[in-house]
Order: structure tokens, then C-alpha cells, then sequence
């Protein structure tokens, strides 16, 4: 994968209220039944890769969270790779969505992008309260990531043309659940304020802080 930017950590946000969480995104989508999915998911790439280019100049960084392909050796750049070079169905979205080197990741063993992961540390160090969470399966890794997230009491954001399933239907259904028992927002990402996510998001977290502080400091002792 060609540098893009020599240096790798010169305009990566090292802290944002508000994170965006493309989930297998790079993935070769070889397995039986994945034309319905890849054939959905390339008109889904181009406006994760919008929204993905807004969020930058909102200061939102980036987190990609991607399958190790069942082998523990892997590493995100060989998958990057894999899917750019050896012809597989999904180089397209890969091409679409190809990380810049100021992008943060994590690699995943199983559907949600939080087990057995470094996320919870990554989005800590971060201090991100909201979730913009992208990507496929809607009906599968990103149910289960959101779900994950929301056990965790994070803000939710969905965008419902940013979401890609096997079929139409599926997509519908996940994006409703998620809605209703998630409480997430599944606003197309076109008609996202970033801007005013991200104030809001900052403004909870100054709030919720301030709380935090008055409960965990002890009265003062009279003399």
C-alpha cells in the first residue's frame, strides 16, 4: 500500500467527541451469495467515502474495524493488499475506501468490532462518546457492533445509506432494530450535520465530566 502521507500521525485527531467506525469495509467478499452483497455495498462505498472526507474536516477521525480473515497472523495492511491486488470480488470498495495512513484500525476475530479488540482502549484514549458506525453486514457485524456500543452507552449513528446487507430487506430490518432498541439515529448521511454532532457530543461529555466530578468528590469535613 503506497505512503500517502509521510508523516503518519501528522493530521490524525488524537481526541474527538465523535468517532466514525467503518466495520469490514476492506474485504475480499469471497464466499457464496456475496454478488447480492458486493453489488450493494459499491453504491454504499462511495458515500461512506463522502461522508468518511466531511468527517475529516469536522475532525472526526476514522476507525476502521476489520476481519483477520480467521488467521491471526494477519495484519491490516496485508489484508489491504489482498483485497487491492489479487482480484477479488470486493477491490472495488476497497479501492473506493482505501485507509490513508492517519486512519486508526483494529482487527476483529468475530462480528462486533468491540470483542476481543482494542476499540473500548482506542476509543477511550480518544475520549468519542458518539459512534458514526458504517459498513456491512448491516444484519450481521454492524448489529452486533452497534449493539455492543450501545451496552457501553455510546451515541449512536447509523446512517441508514451508509449500511449495506444480502438483501434490500434484511438492511431494512437490522436499520429498524437498531433504531428502536438501539436508539440509533439512522439519518442518511447526506442530511448529517457533523459539525453540530460533534458539539453536542462535546458539550454531553463537558456535562456528563462535570457530574462525575461532583459526585466523586468527598464533602468537605467540618473542623
Amino acid at each position: 500500500m503506497p505512503a500517502k502521507n509521510p508523516d503518519l500521525h501528522g493530521n490524525v485527531p488524537e481526541s474527538s467527541p465523535v468517532a466514525l467506525l467503518l466495520i469490514d469495509v476492506i474485504n475480499d467478499l469471497e464466499f457464496e451469495g456475496a454478488d447480492a452483497l458486493a453489488a450493494a455495498a459499491v453504491p454504499m462505498a462511495r458515500r461512506i467515502a463522502d461522508l468518511k472526507c466531511r468527517a475529516k474536516l469536522a475532525g472526526i477521525p476514522a476507525i476502521y474495524a476489520n476481519d483477520n480473515f480467521g488467521r491471526w497472523q494477519s495484519d491490516f495492511k496485508r489484508v489491504v493488499e489482498h483485497c487491492l491486488e489479487d482480484g477479488v470480488r470486493g477491490e472495488e470498495i476497497a479501492r473506493i475506501l482505501e485507509p490513508d495512513d492517519d486512519d486508526y484500525f483494529v482487527l476483529k476475530p468475530k462480528h462486533s468490532a468491540f470483542f476481543a479488540t482494542t476499540l473500548d482502549v482506542l476509543l477511550e484514549y480518544l475520549g468519542a462518546r458518539t459512534l458514526i458506525v458504517t459498513g456491512i453486514a448491516g444484519n450481521n457485524c454492524i448489529l452486533f457492533s452497534a449493539n455492543d456500543a450501545y451496552m457501553r452507552d455510546f451515541n449512536l449513528f447509523v446512517p441508514a445509506d451508509c449500511v449495506a446487507s444480502n438483501s434490500d430487506e434484511e438492511n431494512r430490518h437490522a436499520l429498524e432494530q437498531m433504531r428502536k432498541v438501539l436508539k440509533a439515529d439512522i439519518t442518511p448521511s447526506e442530511a448529517l450535520d457533523l459539525d453540530e454532532i460533534v458539539r453536542r457530543s462535546a458539550a454531553a461529555t463537558r456535562d456528563s465530566a462535570r457530574s462525575s466530578s461532583r459526585w466523586s468528590t468527598p464533602p468537605s469535613r467540618r473542623p
